[in-house]
């Protein structure tokens, strides 16, 4: 009997959740979801401000090219981390990956807010930056499969989409709150006294709430999924048997990832340096644009994974590659010239509004497709290796394009792969009616 007819439990099964319990344990996991993100996205948000300090060269595109390789980097460890910590979510509990993940995230906040610059340690500033950068990405790696797999396994049947959007709901509000504290910051500090220290102050923010994050995970319940699957004859998560086992839910996940994690980083971490460096709008323009825009694009997931629930995953997600394949270098294009700000919000707005019908249900179809055994790991590993390639070098290949005079390629570029992901939704089955999380 191969793994995949082994799904049921071979004993007794955990005590059903009650629905405060349920709701309690999906706001806890989501309020830690929301700090990791934070830490995630703030490098992104002040890069602008903390580039010169490690990257000094007089060259504005320059230094942001340096800032987003570094940034890219980060995503190097994302599928290492989604190997030890996917594993480790599946044998040790779902609970347990993520205090891991966001202790993690908490020493590489805090090395990135001490660190002195360039002119005071030379090139270790650049190395310590890396360094952190790498436990980072060492953290989110494992938070992402711990999370959306934690948040899968809670939300029941019924509402499963609804509130495994929540994933997208958190990991946005963490980029808008760094957004958030960047335009306070903005508003307290000059711009000199910004790029002097004023930079520094996010990072100890996120470091000091991760702590708090820890404290609030420890107190989580485990899910009914990794309690019901302890036991029995299944082999034991690992990375041979996840490729062995599920090579085409693995693939699939990997596949269908890559359009839709290169468009969401191309409209929001990308976008704030597009309309500085690209459409000539001021940072706290940009830094307004961008942050209205993400308050809209959190608010409509839980009502798109609502929505799914209702219609099926597969509606939503072809909806978003056709009208990506054809409105992304539109959007661009236009973008690239326009002036006003209102024109600039209307379209960034659009561009997210089309991303959400893969943001917002991402999350609980690759849960979906695997069993509890190896649900963190399936779900972690395939995501983390297309965020790496595709979503953690998308500043990086765009930026590369406008500094050879090609700019436009990077929006053919977007077009193509989304297009490509396109297929796999097209092709693939419907997992809101073929699950595999059996939890109730």
């Amino acid at each position: 009997m191969s793994p995949k007819d082994n799904a049921s439990p071979a004993h007794s099964p955990a005590p059903e959740l009650d629905r405060k319990t349920r709701i309690k344990s999906i706001l806890g996991g989501s309020a830690g979801n929301l700090v990791e993100w934070y830490d995630w996205y703030v490098y992104a948000a002040f890069t602008l401000y903390f580039a010169p300090k490690f990257f000094p060269s007089g060259n504005q595109t320059a230094e942001l090219l340096s800032a987003a390789a570094v940034f890219a980097v980060g995503f190097l460890m994302r599928p290492i981390g989604a190997w030890i910590m996917g594993i480790y979510a599946d044998r040790k509990g779902r609970k347990a990956g993520l205090t891991l993940s966001v202790t993690l995230m908490c020493i590489g906040s805090l090395i990135i807010a001490v660190t002195p610059a360039y002119e005071t340690i030379g090139v270790m500033a650049p190395a310590l930056l890396v360094f952190a950068r790498l436990l980072q990405g060492l953290s989110v790696g494992g938070e992402y499969g711990a999370s959306a797999t934690y948040l899968s396994e809670m939300a029941g049947k019924s509402r499963r989409g609804f509130f495994s959007s929540f994933q997208y709901v958190t990991l946005i509000a963490g980029q808008l709150t760094a957004l958030g504290v960047l335009l306070i910051l903005q508003r307290l500090l000059t711009p000199e006294q910004l790029g002097e220290w004023g930079w520094r102050i996010p990072f100890f923010i996120g470091g000091l709430l991760a702590i708090f994050v820890f404290w609030v995970r420890r107190g989580l319940v485990e899910t009914k999924s990794f309690d019901n699957a302890k036991g029995g004859d299944k082999p034991r998560s690992s990375g041979f048997a996840l490729f062995k086992h599920y090579p085409k839910e693995a693939f699939t996940v990997l596949a269908l990832t890559a359009g839709g994690t290169l468009a969401f980083y191309t409209y929001t971490t990308y976008l704030q340096k597009f309309l500085v460096n690209t459409s000539g709008f001021s940072k706290e323009s940009a830094s307004e644009i961008t942050a209205l825009a993400l308050l809209i694009f959190m608010l409509i997931q839980p009502l798109a994974g609502a929505l799914s629930d209702r219609v099926g995953r597969k509606p939503l997600m072809i909806g978003f590659g056709v009208m990506g394949v054809l409105f992304t270098y539109p959007i661009f294009s236009t973008l690239s010239t326009t002036t006003n700000p209102y024109v600039a919000f209307g379209l960034s707005l659009a561009g997210l509004i089309i991303v959400t019908g893969y943001t917002s249900i991402n999350a609980v179809v690759k849960a979906e497709m695997f069993p509890a055994h190896i649900r963190a790991l399936g779900v972690a590993l395939p995501y983390a290796l297309a965020n790496t390639i595709f979503g953690g070098t998308a500043e990086w290949v765009a930026l590369k394009f406008k500094l050879s005079g090609y700019e436009t390629w990077f929006f053919w570029y977007v077009t193509i792969m989304i297009g490509l992901s396109l297929i796999i939704y097209i092709r693939m089955k419907e997992t809101r009616d073929h699950s595999l999380i059996h939890e109730d």
